[in-house]
């Protein structure tokens, strides 16, 4: 008589709480690793700052040329093989880096916070210590790479961050202030898109729906997708908003108006009604109150000025460009240094 083989188990489907446990075990080894990158990155930047600063003591002191820095680097490279970072041109980087933020207290630790070839770039492109700052904060807080970083200087996103026309100096609260003005640029380059001259309004719109993760990176970061033609219905009779977006920092909605042609102060007026209703309709405990942006091919920044004036509802109007053009001469227009440096305290 056959013995019956025992019947084996089914293996049981993870339940809810091994799935958390498993979620919960996976955050955490990618936040060990990024520590561990964060901590490496730390270590390296810290290495070269004392490198260079090394170099221009010896310099300074003993009177240092350029053959002895060629030595340094040669024989680093025979003591240290296939360990790279050591030539003799990164080493005057290393001087050049040490020589641009020593003695500077509010940038010296920040560059310590992004990577090497991030401050390479910050430091051979921007020549102002305001503009580094800036990109140093950001490239901190938005984790740009490299490529992203270069995008972002040659679309001047510096000067026209700083620029925005707003009302937000009487139309937000304190302490959201500074963040909410550089959230609004002052204009928007869609070079992602493929439009030509001419273009529709639902074109434009049709064109950044289809491109979403361009336009929300072009936006500038901590913005998320929340609807295109967003109805509001107000008792009966259908209102639409062409893009609505939410800011993750200020906790606040934010209604695109898009336009193809030259601001007009009557667009002002559309948009504090779009924002009324949203704050009322839509808006729930514990968000900011709504934000407005007037996306429009041109402006006339008196007529701006005007308009906004009286304005109540937080309200920025910006210009966009669909391909990158030549660089504009905008730093004379800069606020004053010391209100950048208020600006660029809370990034």
């Amino acid at each position: 008589m056959k013995k019956k083989k025992p019947t084996q188990k089914k293996a049981e489907a993870p339940d809810d709480r091994y799935t958390l446990l498993l979620l919960e075990v996976k955050e955490r080894i990618r936040a060990a690793q990024y520590d561990a990158l964060k901590a490496v990155n730390t270590a390296l930047v810290g290495l070269y700052w004392d490198i260079g600063k090394t170099i221009v003591a010896r310099q300074s002191e003993e009177g240092w040329g350029r053959s002895v820095v060629e030595t340094l680097s040669s024989d680093i490279r025979a003591e240290f093989p296939g360990v790279v970072g050591f030539s003799v041109s990164n080493l005057w980087r290393m001087k050049a880096f040490y020589e641009a933020y020593d003695g500077r207290e509010n940038l010296a630790p920040l560059v310590r916070e992004i990577g090497w070839s991030h401050n390479l770039t910050i430091l051979e492109r921007c020549k102002d210590f305001q503009e580094r700052e800036f990109y140093l904060r950001m490239t901190r807080k938005f984790g740009w790479s490299k490529n992203v970083l270069i995008h972002q200087i040659d679309n001047q996103t510096y000067e026209k961050s700083l620029l925005g026309q707003s009302n937000f100096d009487h139309a937000i609260a304190p302490d959201l202030r500074s963040q909410a003005k550089l959230a609004v640029k002052d204009e928007y380059t869609f070079d992602f898109l493929e439009l030509g001259a001419a273009h529709s309004e639902r074109e434009l719109e049709r064109s950044l729906i289809a491109r979403v993760e361009n336009f929300l990176r072009a936006m500038g970061g901590l913005f998320a997708f929340v609807g295109s033609q967003f109805r509001l219905d107000i008792e009966g009779d259908e209102y639409f908003v062409d893009l609505l977006l939410y800011h993750r920092g200020l906790k606040a909605l934010v209604a695109i108006d898009l336009k193809i042609g030259k601001f007009q102060p009557e667009y002002v007026g559309k948009m504090q009604f779009y924002l009324a209703a949203l704050d009322r309709l839509v808006r729930v405990e514990g968000e900011s109150p709504s934000i407005g942006i007037i996306l429009c091919k041109e402006k006339n920044r008196t007529v701006v000025e005007y308009a906004l004036h009286d304005a109540r509802k937080p309200i920025g109007v910006a210009t966009y460009e669909i391909r990158k053009t030549l660089p504009k001469a905008l730093k004379g227009q800069l606020p004053s240094p010391e209100e950048i440096s208020r600006l660029l305290s809370d990034l």
